[in-house]
């Protein structure tokens, strides 16, 4: 580890008050909830979701569903670069707290559950975009994500994250449109039914980067696998109460800006390819803007590039030779 980045980490409640901060990527699942007319409705609705799930998941000694409710933080950092006193909003991630109401105990969840960061919108809606333009192929750079990846470990390493939080972080995405996945005979009490995929994606590629693998589960009730992005061994480092934190959030997440997939009528068959194009889905009635998502990260990873890459540059350059080495 180096002294090369100091991270600040700040924390904000998200609930049905929530308003995004400053610096947040307003892209990010919560922070795209949080905004138009129906602002409110659409995180109580979302608040809901999430805790109906993990009752339906935690069963035992839960008789009626309601012994459990879920708290979410919205984990900030920022990024002071070689002691310029300069802040670059770096990563988010969201903090699940598990309310025992039956016991009044709090019991600290998983933190990742969401990814958030500007640089990974650089990295995909500027950087390779630009690379690609006047191909007659698809390719990605040699070093694509090597920075990024280098930061998240840094982080990852750092006195800021261990004095924070117990345990490594877990993210929890969406399958990939342009893979097939097919079913196993491995099952876990929590995560379900494990699935692989025939491929390789960039996703998993630019997550290795970061240091973390990946596995694909389908828990009960999930009508497609959930990819969970996890250091160490993700089956058994974390409790059942955890896992189901994070599943009840991001599957949560994912019925709403993915319904064609997360909230279809009928579940994943034993090989599945996952299709946006499908229609035989229910409509959460959640307000989410999928293509302003899509406008908007172009935006924030011109931003990434205009404030923090070409501005520290010749520095970043030096500091990932040295890591490297």
């Amino acid at each position: 580890m180096t002294n090369d980045f100091a991270f600040t980490i700040k924390s904000l409640r998200f609930d049905e008050n929530y308003a995004p901060a400053a610096g947040t990527r307003l892209t990010t699942n919560f922070a795209n909830l949080a905004r138009g007319d129906a602002r409110q409705e659409n995180l109580r609705a979302a608040l809901r979701m999430i805790d109906h799930r993990f009752n339906d998941l935690a069963r035992w000694d839960n008789p009626e569903g309601n012994r459990y409710r879920l708290e979410l933080d919205i984990i900030s950092i920022e990024m002071d670069i070689a002691g310029s006193g300069e802040s670059f909003p770096a990563i988010e991630l969201l903090q699940t707290t598990i309310c025992d109401l039956s016991t009044g105990r709090r019991v600290e969840g998983i933190i990742g559950n969401n990814f958030s960061s500007y640089v990974r919108d650089y990295d995909f809606s500027v950087r390779l975009p630009e690379h690609n333009r006047g191909r007659d192929g698809f390719a990605v750079p040699d070093d694509f994500g090597v920075l990024h990846g280098r930061i998240f470990q840094e982080f990852i390493a750092s006195e800021s994250y261990s004095s924070h939080f117990a345990k490594l972080p877990v993210i929890c995405l969406s399958v990939s449109e342009n893979k097939i996945y097919t079913r196993t005979t491995n099952q876990h009490p929590v995560l379900g039914v494990e699935y692989v995929p025939n491929e390789t994606s960039l996703t998993e590629s630019y997550f290795g980067k970061m240091g973390m693998q990946v596995r694909y589960f389908m828990p009960s009730g999930v009508k497609a696998p959930l990819a969970f992005y996890f250091f160490g061994d993700l089956l058994n480092d974390y409790s059942p109460l955890e896992l189901i934190s994070t599943i009840s959030t991001m599957e949560t997440f994912q019925r709403i800006y993915r319904p064609e997939i997360y909230n279809a009528n009928s579940g994943a068959a034993a090989v599945y390819k996952p299709s946006l194009k499908q229609s035989d889905f229910s409509n959460t009635r959640v307000v989410y803007d999928r293509e302003e998502r899509t406008r908007l990260a172009t935006e924030q990873g011109k931003f990434a590039g205009e404030h923090f890459i070409a501005p520290h540059k010749s520095f970043l350059d030096e500091w990932a030779t040295r890591h490297a080495a």
